[in-house]
C-alpha cells in the first residue's frame, strides 16, 4: 500500500506542479458465496480486499476534471457542467477508461449533489480483467473523492448506488450492486451478507488465520454476455412456472428449498436445473451465516466446493480450466474449498485456505496449473480489507 501512495502522490506532484490534497483508497472485491443469485433477488456473500485503487487528489477552481491514469500514461480533462455528451473538454468522445470517472460525476449531479472540479491521478493493483471489479474500485475511488471535495454526506450504500447507476446508465454496463457495495462498505476481517433485494447487509467475521486466495485461470469470458442473459430469461421463466402453484412469488428469492423440490417436474430439464442451483446457492448462502458465527471454516469451506459443483453441473457455467483449477486446488493442503467466482466461462476461482499454507498452496497450485493447462496463472494472496475511504 505505502509503495502505491508514494507512487500515486508523486505522479501527482509531477503532473500538476504541487502536491495532492489527499488520497483515496478503494477496494476491488471478491465474492465467496451466493453465484448468480443477485438478479434473483438472492444473498451474495463478498469481501472487500487489500488490493485497490488509490485516487491522489487536488481541489481546483472551476469545472473542469483534469484526471490521469498513471498505469496507461494517460490523461484527460472533462468539464463537471457538459457530462451527459460523453466528451472531453476539446469535444472529443471521451475514453472508455475515463467514462467511469465522468460517468459518477454525472450519477452524483444527478442525484443534486456539486461535484466541483479536481486534479486527479490514478492508480491500481487491482488486476484488470480478473474478476476482481477493478472498474467498481475506480468508480468508488472518484465518488469518494467528489464528496471529500463537496464537503457532503452520503452513506456508503448510498455511494455505492450513485456509482453502479453511473456504470449502467453513463457506461452502459448492466452490473448489479454487489461490486460497488463491498468497495464502499467493506470491513477488515469479515464477510459482507448483502440482501440482494432489501440492499441491507450484516458483517461477518471470517474465521481467524485464514487467506483468500484468488487465481486467474488465464481465460477470458468469450460466452459470457450471451449466456449470462439466457440464464436470467432461465430463471424468469422458472418463476412463471412455479406461480401458478406458488402464487404470489416473485423470484427465485421466494421459493424455498422443500418447494422447489415438490414442484420442479413442473420444469423442463434445462430450466430446472438452472432453477434448482439458484434456489439451493441462496440456501447455501443462508447456512452459511451461522458457520461463520461459529467459526467453522471446513464447513463454510464445503459451501463453497458445492457451490462449484453446482455452477459446473447446474448452471453450466464453468470451462475445463476452471475445473482444472478447482479440482488441484481442491487436493492441495490447507484448502478448506475452492469455486469458480463470477459469471464464468473463464476468469477467477477464490481459494479459502490455511494462512499458515498459503505460499506453499500458491506456489503448488501454479505449477500444477501451468503443467496441464500450459497456462501461467497470476494468484493473489488476500485478506478481508476496509472499504473506500481517504487515507
Amino acid at each position: 500500500m505505502s509503495e502505491l501512495i508514494s507512487t500515486v502522490t508523486a505522479a501527482f506532484q509531477s503532473t500538476y506542479g504541487r502536491p495532492a490534497d489527499f488520497v483515496v483508497r478503494a477496494p476491488g472485491r471478491v465474492n465467496l458465496l451466493g453465484e448468480h443469485v443477485d438478479y434473483n433477488d438472492g444473498f451474495v456473500l463478498p469481501i472487500a480486499i487489500d488490493r485497490a485503487a488509490y485516487l491522489a487528489v487536488g481541489s481546483a477552481e472551476g469545472v473542469e476534471a483534469q484526471i490521469r491514469a498513471h498505469d496507461i500514461q494517460e490523461a484527460v480533462t472533462f468539464r463537471t457542467t457538459a457530462l451527459e455528451i460523453k466528451a472531453d473538454a476539446q469535444g472529443r468522445s471521451l475514453k472508455s477508461w475515463a467514462r467511469y470517472a465522468a460517468g459518477v460525476a454525472w450519477s452524483l449531479s444527478e442525484s443534486g449533489l456539486p461535484v466541483h472540479g479536481l486534479k486527479a491521478v490514478l492508480t491500481s493493483d487491482v488486476p484488470r480483467g480478473a474478476g476482481l471489479s477493478s472498474s467498481a474500485a475506480v468508480e468508488v475511488a472518484y465518488a469518494t473523492a467528489w464528496r471529500q471535495l463537496g464537503g457532503w454526506s452520503l452513506p456508503a450504500m448510498e455511494l455505492a448506488r450513485a456509482c453502479q447507476r453511473a456504470e449502467n446508465q453513463y457506461v452502459g454496463v448492466n452490473s448489479g450492486i454487489m461490486d460497488q457495495f463491498a468497495s464502499a462498505c467493506g470491513r477488515a476481517g469479515h464477510a459482507l451478507l448483502l440482501d440482494c433485494r432489501s440492499l441491507t447487509w450484516e458483517e461477518l467475521p471470517l474465521p481467524s488465520g485464514l487467506a483468500v486466495v484468488v487465481a486467474d485461470t488465464m481465460v477470458r469470458r468469450e460466452l459470457g454476455g450471451s449466456e449470462y442473459n439466457v440464464r436470467r430469461a432461465q430463471c424468469e421463466e422458472a418463476v412463471y412456472s412455479l406461480g401458478t402453484v406458488l402464487p404470489g412469488i416473485q423470484s427465485l428469492r421466494d421459493v424455498a428449498l422443500d418447494d422447489f423440490n415438490a414442484h420442479a417436474g413442473r420444469l423442463s430439464e434445462v430450466v430446472g436445473k438452472r432453477a434448482r442451483h439458484v434456489v439451493e446457492e441462496i440456501d447455501r448462502t443462508q447456512r452459511a451465516v451461522t458457520l461463520l458465527r461459529s467459526g467453522d471454516a471446513v464447513g463454510f469451506g464445503q459451501l463453497m466446493n458445492d457451490c462449484h459443483a453446482s455452477l459446473r453441473d447446474l448452471y453450466e457455467v464453468s470451462c475445463p480450466e476452471l475445473d482444472l483449477m478447482v479440482s488441484e486446488a481442491q487436493a492441495l493442503p490447507g484448502c478448506y474449498g475452492a469455486r469458480l467466482t463470477g459469471a464464468g466461462f473463464g476468469g477467477c476461482t477464490v481459494n479459502l485456505v490455511a494462512g499458515s499454507q498459503a505460499e506453499d498452496f500458491t506456489r503448488e497450485l501454479t505449477t500444477r496449473y501451468e503443467r496441464v493447462a500450459g497456462k501461467r496463472p497470476d494468484i493473489y494472496v488476500c485478506q478481508a480489507a476496509a472499504g473506500a475511504a481517504v487515507i
